[in-house]
C-alpha cells in the first residue's frame, strides 16, 4: 500500500468497516480503544492526509490554554478574538488543567468539532498527536512554547532572553549590584531564556552569577511571595529583583509590605509581561513587555494561512520585547550617595 491510501484500504488491513475507519477519523467516541489505535497507527504509517473541502471544515478556531485564570490569558483572547472577528470566525476555549501535554479526550472532542485550525498555548503535542491533526488537515500553530517545539512546528513567540537581559542591565545601570531573580518554572523555556538574560547582564557587567539570589517561581502570585519572603530575608538582602513575571512581582510586592519594605526606596523590582495591572499597582511596575496580543494575532493568522493552503515565509516568529520604566525601580541608597 502507498501513502495514498484510501480509506476502505485501511479499513481492510485494520479488518474494520470503512464507517469505523470514518467514526476515528471524526472524533466518534463509539470505538473501542484498541481498535481506535490500530487505525491511528495505520493512518499514520500510510501518511493518510484527508482533503479539506470549504465544507468540511467548521468556522472555529480552537484555543487551548494550560491554564486560564490569569490577566494573562485575557490579553492572548484579545489577540485572538482581534483576527477571527474580522474572518467571521467563532473561537472554542479549552484548557488542559496545568499540563504541558494534553490528553486524548482533547484530541477526539478537537476532531469531533473539526475546526480551521489550532492555536496552542505553551502546551504541546506528541508525534502521535501532530500526526491525527495532520491527517484531518486541522493545522495548528504553538504560542510560547514550553519546550522546543521541533524545527518544523509552526510557533510563535518572544525575545525572551533579550527582555531577561534589558531588566537586569537597567537595574545595573542604577547601580545596583545584588539583584536576585524569582524565575518561572525551570521546564518552561521561556522562563529559562529569561534567566540566562539575567545571567549575561551580571556577567558582562563583571559580576558573579550567586545562585543563593535565585529562587524558582511557578508564574503565580503566591510563587512571588513565598520566595520574596525567602529573599528579603537573607543576612545580606537584595537590593533589588528581576521576577519572570508581573503576577510574582505583585507577590514580591506583598511580600516587601510584610517586612517592612518600601518601593522602591529600599527594594527596586522589575516584572516581566506588561499586563494591564503593571500600571494600576502601586508604584506602577517597571517592567519588560511582552507583546501578548500581537503574538496572538500572528499566531491567528499563521495557523488560518495555513488552513488556506499558503505556507508561512517562517515557521518561528519571535516577537520583540521591550522595557517599561515606571516608578518601582531607582538608584540604590548607598549608590546614590
Amino acid at each position: 500500500m502507498t501513502g495514498t491510501a484510501t480509506l476502505a484500504e485501511i479499513a481492510r488491513e485494520a479488518g474494520v468497516s470503512t464507517p469505523t475507519v470514518s467514526k476515528v477519523l471524526n472524533g466518534r467516541a463509539d470505538v473501542a480503544p484498541a481498535t481506535r489505535e490500530r487505525i491511528e497507527e495505520l493512518l499514520r504509517r500510510h501518511g493518510y492526509r484527508r482533503r479539506r473541502s470549504s465544507t468540511q471544515a467548521s468556522p472555529l478556531l480552537e484555543l487551548v490554554f494550560h491554564e486560564l485564570e490569569s490577566a494573562w490569558a485575557m490579553e492572548v483572547i484579545r489577540g485572538v478574538e482581534n483576527v477571527v472577528r474580522e474572518e467571521g470566525l467563532s473561537v472554542v476555549l479549552s484548557e488542559s488543567s496545568g499540563r504541558l501535554s494534553l490528553g486524548q479526550s482533547w484530541m477526539d472532542g478537537v476532531l469531533a468539532r473539526r475546526p480551521m485550525g489550532v492555536v496552542l498555548v505553551l502546551s504541546g503535542l506528541d508525534r502521535a498527536q501532530q500526526e491525527q491533526l495532520a491527517s484531518r488537515d486541522i493545522p495548528f500553530v504553538v504560542m510560547d512554547p514550553a519546550g522546543d517545539p521541533g524545527q518544523d512546528v509552526p510557533a510563535v513567540g518572544a525575545t525572551n532572553w533579550h527582555g531577561g537581559l534589558a531588566a537586569t542591565r537597567h537595574l545595573l545601570e542604577l547601580g545596583h549590584r545584588r539583584i536576585g531573580v524569582i524565575s518561572g518554572p525551570a521546564r518552561m523555556m521561556c522562563s529559562r531564556a529569561r534567566t540566562d538574560g539575567y545571567r549575561a547582564a551580571l556577567e558582562t557587567a563583571g559580576i558573579a552569577y550567586d545562585p543563593g539570589l535565585v529562587r524558582e517561581g511557578d508564574f503565580h502570585h503566591e510563587a512571588g511571595h513565598v520566595a520574596g519572603l525567602e529573599l528579603l530575608r537573607l543576612p545580606e538582602r537584595p537590593t533589588a529583583v528581576f521576577t519572570g513575571n508581573d503576577l510574582q512581582a505583585l507577590g514580591l510586592y506583598e511580600a516587601a509590605r510584610e517586612i517592612g519594605l518600601r518601593i522602591p526606596e529600599d527594594l527596586s523590582v522589575v516584572g516581566f509581561d506588561d499586563l494591564p495591572l503593571a500600571r494600576w499597582v502601586g508604584p506602577p511596575l517597571t517592567t519588560v513587555r511582552q507583546p501578548l496580543t500581537e503574538m496572538a494575532e500572528v499566531a491567528t493568522r499563521m495557523v488560518l494561512d495555513l488552513a488556506r493552503g499558503r505556507k508561512p515565509s517562517t515557521l518561528r516568529v519571535d516577537l520583540a520585547t521591550s522595557l517599561v520604566e515606571r516608578s518601582s525601580t531607582m538608584r540604590p541608597r548607598a549608590a546614590g550617595r
